[in-house]
């Protein structure tokens, strides 16, 4: 049974509101294609000048919302009382060993674990990794690798526990349990063991956070003296390394936004020079596995195929490429994972995931595989052995908990493994289901609406929107604690897939970025008003949020039609747009040009400029609360921007006539995306929900 919802009553805001921080402002002026650009607050670019006026907007939040202390709590308490008593995740094979993740009962942080042979015959469990003993006393925490030998008996993995995104790589050995002496304090993402288990390929990243190298660590030596094996001069590509899952070959892949190079490593000689798959050719992507039966690279591209294809590659000449699995009209083909028997394709059609397996039998017939559920999600997971007759994918949505599944490729046959523990929670209490808004130009958008099975579509429910909206990315639907707790409230839930994303493949994505980029915000205005004009929804309370990129877009749809919003949720918000693009020094803005455009151009520089939020605040009156949020760790979104911006936009507003803006600052540990323990991260959320509802409580 669903737990009944909680009382939610809350005391009224103060009659006596302190005043917000009062920042200083300078004469700065940025002077560009005949346009000058006034930046009163430029002054905010050096973190140590604003470090007090940061923390001076987290005391003014914390005293503005003092009064939704009580609501929080009740909304905290429901969100753990939904989380397993012990978090598990599907097992899976590696190495030859049984694997799991698990986050014990009153636990922030996961540890991950596997079977190992005991007395008489059973089996025992082991942790291998436990990220609160890594944590130390720090609040944060997060892995950036964590990769097994395949040999079994180690492992690399990587902590940072402050937020940046820089971390230390350490290596394992899983016989004793201790790390090995040697530490690399300086790495990114990504990585890869050599075939003998003996040396590891690493990333590491630039001044910029860019990952420019590859280097080559042997065991027992000094990581002072690890080879170079790769650097990329182009600032617009980040490099990632990869072992195939033949175990034979390592790709190390650059990548800017529409362009890539493929280089392959022989996993047996690491030390050897890497060669390029087919050089690099602008506005070309591929990327590499290899089928190891047949000898040859499979390799998805956009060559001749807007929304890719699959061809194949002989290994001594891998630029000569041959039709595998041509384009289909309406699909978009993200990955082609090859297995000894079977190649499996993860595609998008009509917005919604699937999978393709493709027998390498002749005669034999490919199948597909759907999610289970409406509007729903399915993916591979764990899928580390070449060699196989079966694959692990995961389903779920946002109001169904994580199933995990094996499926015979030779079938097409699902057996259930696991389902996600979800207490409190009974999937028939809610729905999910996917429907579609038109945009002014006519364009139909996909949006999937999530809430309790009693909270009628009938115009009376408020509702709080979502949409993210760049770099063709896709947030697939997940079931969330948090979520399930705020439909309990019947408040509708509006995911808007925007065009900038990656739902309706690449052409989608190409509709939203560069000059295209305001069909992401008349997108996702358009789907508020259709919302309303189908009494889905009550069109007095709808509020919005998104992160990042996201946080751009409500920035720009704050501006654009303030009165249109019950509230406006804009975490970490990349809302100076034409300052920091024009900034080669601040991290990511170099390969970010591709995306929103180079604002030295004149004609790139204009259509930023007219949406850029923090050069276009909203009319003085009229506008909702707005909840922004920033880190002073965050190295995608740095935080000058969003302190900026709510200088600015206090600066703009006619105070008697608007809603307050609050600053959600995390002056400590804390990254891009928020808190990492899970139980802190419910309490932010629940901080976040507060504030919604209590917009819709107040009528903003």
């Amino acid at each position: 049974m669903s737990q009944a919802p909680p009382d939610l009553s809350m005391s009224p805001p103060p009659s006596d509101q302190p005043s917000p921080p009062l920042p200083r402002r300078s004469g700065t002026v940025y002077s560009l294609h005949g346009a000058d650009r006034p930046d009163e607050y430029d002054w905010m670019r050096q973190p140590p000048a604003v470090a007090a006026h940061l923390a001076a907007e987290r005391a003014y939040y914390e005293a503005m919302t003092m009064h939704t202390a009580p609501l929080r709590e009740r909304l905290t308490k429901a969100m753990d009382a939904r989380l397993a008593p012990v978090e598990r995740s599907v097992e899976w094979t590696q190495a030859g060993q049984v694997h799991w993740t698990e986050t014990p009962q009153g636990a922030e942080h996961e540890r991950l674990v596997r079977r190992v042979p005991g007395g008489n015959k059973k089996f025992t469990q082991e942790i291998l990794l436990d990220l609160a003993e890594l944590a130390g006393g720090s609040p944060y925490v997060e892995t950036g690798v964590r990769e097994i030998s395949p040999c079994g008996t180690l492992l690399a993995h990587s902590v940072d526990t402050v937020g940046e995104e820089i971390y230390e790589l350490r290596f394992r050995d899983l016989a004793t349990g201790r790390d090995l002496p040697e530490r690399i304090a300086r790495s990114y993402y990504t990585g890869a063991w050599s075939a003998d288990s003996r040396a590891f390929l690493y990333t590491v990243p630039d001044d910029l956070y860019r990952p420019h190298e590859v280097r080559l660590h042997r065991l027992g030596t000094d990581p002072n003296d690890d080879p170079l094996v790769l650097r990329e001069d182009d600032a617009r590509f980040e490099l990632t390394v990869a072992a195939t899952r033949s175990g034979e070959l390592i790709t190390i892949t650059a990548a800017s936004r529409d362009t890539t190079e493929v280089w392959l490593v022989d996993a047996a000689d690491p030390a050897a020079a890497p060669r390029s798959v087919a050089g690099r050719t602008p506005g070309t992507e591929y990327r590499v596995d290899h089928d190891a039966a047949r000898g040859r690279l499979v390799v998805t591209t956009d060559r001749d195929a807007p929304e890719s294809q699959a061809v194949t590659a002989p290994l001594d000449d891998p630029g000569q490429w041959s039709p595998l699995h041509p384009s289909r009209p309406g699909e978009r083909l993200l990955h082609a994972d090859a297995f000894a028997e079977h190649l499996v394709l993860t595609l998008r059609r009509d917005s919604a995931p699937l999978l393709r397996v493709v027998p390498f039998s002749p005669g034999a017939e490919p199948y597909e595989l759907h999610p289970d559920l409406p509007a729903g999600r399915i993916a591979q997971v764990h899928n580390h052995t070449y060699d196989t007759g079966s694959i692990i994918v995961e389903t779920g949505s946002y109001t169904e908990p994580t199933r995990w599944w094996s499926v015979d490729l030779a079938t097409g046959g699902r057996t259930l493994l696991r389902t996600a523990e979800a207490p409190c929670h009974r999937s028939a209490d809610y729905v999910s289901e996917r429907r579609w808004a038109p945009a002014p130009d006519g364009t139909l958008v996909p949006v999937t609406l999530a809430r309790r099975a009693d909270t009628p579509l009938d115009g009376t429910a408020p509702c709080l929107m979502y949409a993210y909206g760049a770099y063709e990315a896709v947030d697939e639907p997940t079931y969330d604690p948090a979520l399930a707790t705020l439909l309990d409230q019947g408040v509708v839930f509006a995911h808007a897939h925007v065009r900038g994303g990656g739902e309706l493949g690449r052409a989608w994505w190409r509709g939203g970025r560069l000059d295209t980029k305001p069909n992401t915000f008349t997108d996702h205005l358009a789907v508020a008003d259709w919302l309303e004009a189908e009494q889905l929804v009550d069109g007095h309370r709808i509020a919005t949020r998104g992160l990042s990129a996201g946080g751009l877009l409500q920035g720009a749809v704050f501006s654009r039609r303030p009165g249109r919003w019950a509230c406006v949720v804009a975490e970490v918000p990349f809302v100076d747009v034409v300052t920091s693009m024009l900034d080669p020094e601040v991290p990511l803005t170099v390969n970010e040009w591709e995306e929103w455009g180079d604002p030295r151009r004149p004609e790139e520089f204009a259509w930023m400029l007219a949406y850029s939020p923090y050069d276009n605040p909203p009319p003085p009156a009229g506008r909702p609360p707005l909840l922004v949020t920033g880190a002073v760790n965050d190295p995608r979104v740095l935080v000058h921007e969003p302190a900026k911006w709510v200088a600015r936009l206090r600066a703009t507003a006619d105070p008697a006539r608007s809603a307050p803006v609050l600053f959600r600052v995390e002056t400590g540990e804390g990254a891009h995306t928020g808190p990492a323990g899970r139980h802190s991260r419910l309490r932010y959320e629940a901080e976040v929900f507060a504030f919604v509802l209590d917009a819709f409580a107040t009528g903003g």
